[in-house]
């Protein structure tokens, strides 16, 4: 299996109800949300009493036309980006997700990871339930029409109290009704909006800012928000003792111009690098991001050192999620294509790297010998968050040690082994701190760098038993 050097989230959801291009206003929150996924995207709309959906394969503007567009006209609609995570890239596993039922239709959309999928699934299908896709999204519809029987707004209660672990899910009806759902935790940023009137969700308030939306406000952790015509519905199941956000969405998933959690993600990337300044301060000629995902944390490892920001290396944008591949005598063609350095500002330097995250290692190990080829004198890497030691089961496609190369080196060794000379990570307590969020011991999820697991999961997981959303 081959591995991404960094880790992929999956996925992204929007929705919107009561307006006039409710179409289009979803493909544009989509077009924000695309770096939350880039293998596939969809959009499911109300029309005549009836789901309709476009659903494709690659990226936002790549699966959509005006064309596609006009058909899908509505005033209800939700939409979907997607990375899948260890099952398989295709398109009956793509989403929004529909079932019909009695004349009615739903549609799913959802981030996150359902973790008792596996048992609820076999329940389902012992009892009759017949699966079209692998997605864990699906057994939420599978339950909510086993409960329709209890009314429509006790069958999304009941439905959602069965399920455990991380999911925000954007819901629509035949009816046109618009749901945003949160699980007790809170794993997962959702919010909403108002625009002219009419009503958004969106993973994220970058989504929001694209359409011109207002913020109004998160959605808390167990929160079922129905929006109609006759307006906003809140409905609860029991959040858990304390909330369980995703640190890593502050680290490394979330754009940079979002406000998730309550705080912006921009001023707390570069919080992470203030505080990395401070516990591993080290005498260089500039500090420097491997570009994108370093580059806020360098910003404020360098205003808090003194030492000058550069951008040692620059990024072709123009690079797709695929290429020809090279042929081994040009092995290394991958990871240069992507990035190259710039010569004259490096060559005989000593330098601060700064990393979010080193998942697998290939490629910083790759990228730190280029630079010494180059010439650059000392090379220093310090990363804006802890070592990834452990699995997530919470909807990041990391789900085994093996992929984790801190898992199994120390950072001693992973020194040596990325040619370095040297090598900090941000300590837990920094990182925590550096949030800004009052008592973060207790609100965050911090698995993937304590191993300590909020939510207690199936142990199929690590066997890939489903698809995970």
């Amino acid at each position: 299996m081959i591995y991404p050097e960094k880790p992929r989230e999956a996925c992204g959801v929007f929705g919107v109800h009561g307006h006039t291009e409710a179409t289009t206003v979803t493909y544009f929150g989509l077009y924000a949300l695309q770096h939350r996924g880039q293998e596939s995207a969809g959009i499911a709309v109300v029309r005549d009493n009836s789901i309709i959906t476009h659903k494709g394969m690659g990226l936002v503007p790549d699966v959509f036309d005006m064309a596609h567009l006009k058909e899908l006209k509505g005033q209800s609609a939700i939409g979907h980006v997607r990375y899948s995570t260890t099952g398989s890239s295709i398109l009956f596993n793509a989403q929004p997700f529909v079932v019909h039922h009695k004349q009615k239709s739903y549609a799913v959309a959802h981030n996150g990871n359902i973790v008792n999928a596996e048992e609820l699934k076999r329940e389902l299908e012992e009892a009759g339930s017949i699966f079209q896709t692998t997605m864990d999204s699906e057994i939420f519809l599978h339950l909510l029409v086993k409960n329709l029987n209890l009314g429509f707004e006790h069958a999304l209660v009941e439905s959602v109290s069965k399920l455990k672990g991380a999911f925000s899910f954007a819901v629509l009806t035949s009816r046109g009704e618009v749901i945003g759902i949160k699980d007790p935790n809170g794993f997962r940023p959702l919010c909403l909006g108002k625009l002219n009137g009419s009503y958004v969700l969106a993973s994220e308030t970058c989504a929001l800012d694209l359409v011109q939306a207002e913020f109004v406000r998160e959605l808390d952790p167990g929160e079922i928000l129905i929006i109609s015509d006759e307006g906003l519905r809140s409905l609860k199941i029991p959040a858990a003792a304390n909330p369980s956000f995703c640190i890593f969405e502050f680290i490394y998933f979330a754009r940079p111009d979002s406000t998730i959690f309550g705080k912006n993600v921009y001023q707390t990337r570069k919080a992470h690098g203030i505080s990395l300044a401070k516990e591993s301060p080290v005498d260089a000629d500039l500090v420097m991001p491997f570009p994108d995902s370093g580059t806020y944390a360098a910003i404020g490892y360098s205003e808090e050192s003194g030492i000058p920001f550069e951008i040692g290396m620059i990024r072709n944008h123009y690079v797709g999620r695929t290429f020809i591949q090279p042929t081994q005598s040009m092995r290394d063609f991958s990871v240069r294509v992507k990035l190259n350095p710039v010569k004259e500002l490096l060559k005989g330097k000593e330098i601060i790297i700064i990393e979010d995250s080193i998942i697998r290692g290939t490629t910083a190990k790759t990228r730190v010998k280029a630079l010494r080829e180059l010439g650059v004198k000392r090379v220093h890497l310090r990363v804006s968050g802890p070592p990834h030691r452990y699995p997530c089961h919470y909807g990041i496609d990391f789900s085994t040690k093996g992929e984790l190369i801190a898992s199994s080196k120390s950072v001693e060794e992973l020194t040596r082994f990325l040619g370095l000379d040297s090598l900090y990570y941000l300590s837990l307590d920094g990182l925590l701190k550096s949030t800004g969020i009052k008592d973060p011991e207790h609100h965050f999820c911090k698995a993937c760098f304590d191993g300590h697991y909020p939510v207690e999961f199936d142990e199929c997981l690590s066997k890939d038993c489903l698809e995970r959303r």
